[in-house]
């Protein structure tokens, strides 16, 4: 089978004249300059024929199911919740109102960081029932004042 030669395609060089068959040069991708014309990517038709819509979206969890988590990696650790230094500056800062600049030993305050944890726990939970009796699902600040309230503590 013999193979035959095409012709190059003709590149214009100048400017062309009405009607002239050279204008399909240009509209083949050329510029008058004889220069290969840029696609902007604008109108480039994509090799997938996925819309926008079909593409691999992020995982997403339904609401309410990592609050779920959350709640359940809270509950399974045994180490504080709040950092130590910012506790100990709270705890100076409250001394210092008071007038006393008392030294502490690392375990008095770990101590003092336990209770006072395991203090703010506990009000949650109750804080946690009286919004549940209430028939809701968010602890608003009333439902704390109301558990300090039963509890006999000064505000």
């Amino acid at each position: 089978m013999v193979r035959t030669s095409q012709k190059p395609k003709k590149i214009v060089t100048s400017t062309p004249v009405k009607g002239s068959s050279e204008k399909l040069a240009w509209s083949a991708g050329f510029t008058p300059s004889g220069k290969r014309r840029r696609s902007s990517g604008f109108y480039k038709k994509g090799k997938s024929s996925k819309s926008p819509d079909e593409k691999k979206r992020k995982h997403r969890f339904r609401p309410g199911t990592v609050a779920l988590q959350e709640i359940r990696h809270y509950q399974k650790r045994t180490e504080l919740l709040v950092p130590k230094l910012p506790f100990s500056r709270v705890v100076r800062e409250i001394l210092s109102e008071q007038g006393r600049e008392l030294r502490f030993q690392t375990l008095a305050l770990m101590a003092l960081q336990e209770a006072a944890e395991s203090y703010i726990v506990a009000i949650f939970e109750m804080a946690n029932l009286c919004s549940i009796h209430a028939r809701r699902v968010t602890v608003y600040p009333r439902d704390i004042k109301l558990v300090r309230r039963i509890r006999g503590e000064m505000f």
